[in-house]
């Protein structure tokens, strides 16, 4: 499965409304699992087993808990048994499409 996510803190106080930090604890939690990932300026996505991910998932969700007084997270999932390698696949074939038209 490929998921993608977003999770950052609100009620932290910044007067800029940066959550850059806390989202920096986020990622990290992420790259330390090893599983194949990405991350963009709204989303990181993240590929592997259904349980693997939701609990690299959860981690993150942790590690941003204390830089606020609550957490926002969105989950959006492609649930594909049997693939692997999609996380560039799909990217690869969308580019391979785009070329041949």
């Amino acid at each position: 499965m490929i998921a993608a996510f977003s999770v950052a803190p609100s009620g932290n106080g910044r007067a800029d409304g940066s959550v850059h930090d806390a989202v920096a604890q986020a990622v990290k939690v992420v790259r330390a699992s090893g599983l194949p990932h990405r991350t963009s300026s709204m989303f990181t996505e993240i590929e592997g087993e259904w349980d693997e991910v939701f609990d690299v998932i959860k981690r993150a969700t942790e590690a941003v808990q204390p830089y606020g007084s609550r957490v926002s997270l969105v989950i959006k999932a492609d649930i594909r048994p049997g693939y692997t390698g999609e996380l560039d696949g799909k990217l690869e074939r969308l580019e391979q499409a785009i070329s041949e038209d």
